[in-house]
């Protein structure tokens, strides 16, 4: 029942449907919960469920990551440098982003800003012709997905670099147009990225399959197959 009131965006009667259990919910439905805190920009109830998932699971860091991109959504940049700090006294740390495909039996593996394949000129020459075609479209880079307290032009220029892009933009070059392009992320796509893709599904009518940290996401035509919660 949380996350289907949490699906539907909501957060109040998902807030108060915990309040009414009989006991508490576990370290998937604070999850749950505070996932789309993030989505909906709820901070109120996202903090009451990163306080629990983090009073069940003190050495998870994904409740830490997942209430600093609320912060940082909301510009408390000193927020989220406080919870930065928590998690460094903790020993704990986010894992650096990266993104695999698969070409010929073999593996290529992407990170942010990653210059060391030797298609990077022709990786970034298609990123940058399929991001005149998404503003054409009407995207909007959503810099609030970044959670580093750099100006704004910065911040677009990373979210464009972001290793998932990277790796769908190889699979558009080198993958046949009648397979499905295969992504693997270590990490929950961001929201930005998310919305990108949906746009580069519909641009060059390919279906992207990307399997990040929480689940599997199925793009095509525009849409994908997560609902938009994830």
């Amino acid at each position: 029942m949380i996350d289907l009131l949490s699906r539907a965006g909501r957060i109040k009667e998902a807030q108060d449907f915990i309040h009414k259990m009989p006991f508490p919910p576990d370290a998937v439905g604070w999850a749950t919960l505070l996932s789309s805190c993030r989505v909906h920009s709820n901070l109120e109830v996202g903090k009451w469920a990163a306080e629990s998932l983090l009073d069940l699971e003190p050495t998870n860091p994904a409740g830490y990551i997942l209430l600093s991109s609320i912060y940082a959504a909301k510009g408390k940049w000193n927020t989220v440098a406080q919870l930065r700090r928590g998690m460094r006294e903790k020993g704990l740390r986010k894992d650096p982003g990266c993104s695999w495909i698969k070409f010929k039996n073999k593996l290529y593996i992407f990170s942010a800003d990653d210059f060391s394949s030797p298609y990077y000129d022709q990786i970034y020459a298609e990123l940058e012709k399929l991001n005149e075609k998404m503003i054409q479209m009407g995207y909007v880079p959503d810099a609030s997905s970044v959670l580093h307290d750099v100006e704004e032009l910065e911040k677009i220029k990373m979210l464009g670099h972001h290793s998932e892009r990277l790796a769908i933009a190889f699979g558009l070059i080198f993958i046949p147009r009648h397979c499905p392009i295969r992504i693997v992320k270590n990490l929950r796509v961001c929201r930005d990225c998310h919305n990108a893709t949906k746009y580069i599904s519909k641009i060059t009518q390919r279906e992207i399959l990307v399997r990040d940290a929480v689940r599997f996401h199925l793009f095509k035509d525009g849409a994908c197959s997560c609902g938009d919660f994830w």
